[in-house]
């Protein structure tokens, strides 16, 4: 396996990473362990994480495997920062105060001294500048070592770059967006940024919410254990468009052709995409995981390319990914 700098560091990770949005949730400890365990046995050094997940049971869960398995040291570990963590006023956000005690929060149900990548899971809703102090203080104190964001628009992300630039504070590293073959709107502005700033791109939903795996038949029709049931939320429903899964049929038929499941050929375009550094996969059974580790020793062929973008145009959409942030007012009609 190849592994790929993480940005403008000088960290090898994975060219996945995986997800753990549904340890400690959908997925119980011991089948999160498992899952775990393979994807460190198949090369994977590359963990993201999140507080908000399952109400910080995913952190809680991704630590206790670490620490007694005694991998910590063999992982690029991840999280994020933003979400509601209480009722307070103060249990949210961006500001000092909440960035603060949320890493310390995260550091102990991660059973570790350090966050090797800190992440703002969606942009401050005010003046970047005390958000950015914030972290740098985190990584002047050796609680973190490298900074990121998730789903910020690319005039947002090169705001953060000047601001680090001009008070000389630590700068993002990577960006995590939505990113798969049914929304490619990341290539309009966000990638060429990333790209000239030597900025690593995370790309969650690679999948698209397994539309490119074939689990949905019709944009109402939702089958037993997809996350548009799991979750029940109008948001994720309305990603599922008739246009999408039309695209996920032909994704199969691609992969069928190749000796490959759909899942695994959605991913590997994702994966060799431009830019791109390491897809979060996000399974929910073991099953998933060895579904996805079997393309990462596989390389896309170029001449496949053209045949993508034949589904959906460079820069084009025809499933709204981008939905779960107010900053993205374009909208998908498919």
């Amino acid at each position: 396996m190849e592994y790929r700098r993480l940005g403008r560091s000088g960290v090898l990770v994975s060219p996945l990473c995986l997800g753990a949005m549904n340890f400690g949730g959908t997925t119980d400890e011991a089948e999160s362990f498992a899952i775990m365990q393979k994807a460190v046995e198949a090369g994977i050094n590359f963990f993201d994480t999140a507080n908000v997940y399952n109400k910080g049971e995913s952190e809680r869960v991704v630590g206790k495997f670490l620490k007694e398995n005694n991998l910590r040291e063999q992982v690029v570990l991840a999280t994020k920062v933003n979400g509601r963590m209480g009722e307070g006023p103060n249990e949210a956000g961006l500001s000092r105060y909440h960035i603060v005690k949320a890493c310390e929060d995260s550091l102990r149900r991660l059973q570790t001294d350090h966050i090797d990548l800190y992440q703002l899971h969606r942009p401050p809703a005010h003046s970047p500048e005390e958000t950015l102090r914030a972290l740098d203080d985190l990584i002047r104190a050796g609680k973190v070592l490298y900074i990121g964001c998730s789903t910020h628009p690319a005039w947002m992300v090169m705001e953060a770059l000047s601001i680090s630039e001009r008070y000389g504070m630590n700068r993002y590293i990577s960006e995590q967006p939505p990113y798969n073959l049914l929304d490619r709107r990341i290539e309009n502005e966000l990638v060429p940024l990333c790209q000239k700033y030597d900025l690593a791109i995370l790309p969650w939903s690679p999948l698209a919410m397994g539309i490119l795996a074939g689990r949905y038949t019709k944009p109402d029709t939702y089958p037993e254990g997809s996350r548009a049931v799991l979750w029940d939320s109008s948001m994720v429903k309305a990603r599922i468009t008739q246009r999408g899964i039309d695209v996920g049929k032909a994704v199969s038929k691609m992969a069928q052709e190749r000796g490959l499941t759909a899942s695994q050929l959605a991913l590997l375009w994702t994966k060799d995409q431009p830019g791109i550094t390491a897809p979060i996969v996000g399974p929910r059974t073991l099953a998933h995981l060895e579904d996805a580790i079997g393309i990462l020793d596989k390389t896309l062929d170029d001449a496949d390319r053209p045949l993508f973008d034949e589904l959906v145009h460079p820069g084009n959409a025809v499933a709204d990914f981008h939905n779960s942030n107010d900053w993205m007012k374009a909208r998908i009609v498919a």
